[in-house]
């Protein structure tokens, strides 16, 4: 499948602001900006196994598409929603379980690039990772 692999963090734009935005402290975000995100994607059908791997956390989780699931992010917060793939874009729709706001995020595999795209209350940000 199309997102099936190991990835790499190589870039970010605009990741602190997103984290600010998000109510991350500084310290943390600065943290994050160096966290040597790593991906491993397996992908069979609609269902996915993630292993997500940084310098602060390890963390495996499972989800089907279209399936509700609720996930805690590397800062605490915990999130609730879906994946659906629409053409080759992984879309994500999720509600923070604290402040009730949504957090979307896509991934798209172009190339060797994984783009992952986040978007919450205004604010966009970017993460770029290469196939390894």
């Amino acid at each position: 499948m199309t997102f099936n692999g190991s990835w790499k963090v190589e870039q970010s734009e605009n990741f602190a602001n997103f984290l600010e935005q998000m109510g991350i402290n500084v310290v943390k975000r600065k943290l994050a900006e160096h966290d040597n995100m790593k991906l491993i994607i397996e992908q069979t059908g609609d269902n996915f196994h993630i292993k997500e791997s940084s310098t602060f956390r390890k963390k495996d989780f499972n989800f089907t598409l279209g399936v509700p699931f609720e996930h805690e992010l590397a800062d605490g917060t915990v999130i609730e929603g879906t994946w659906v793939l629409e053409g080759n874009t992984l879309k994500g729709n999720f509600t923070r379980k604290d402040n009730g706001k949504t957090l979307l995020t896509n991934r798209e595999v172009t190339g060797n690039e994984l783009v992952q795209t986040y978007s919450y209350d205004g604010v966009t940000a970017k993460r770029i990772f290469k196939k390894v």
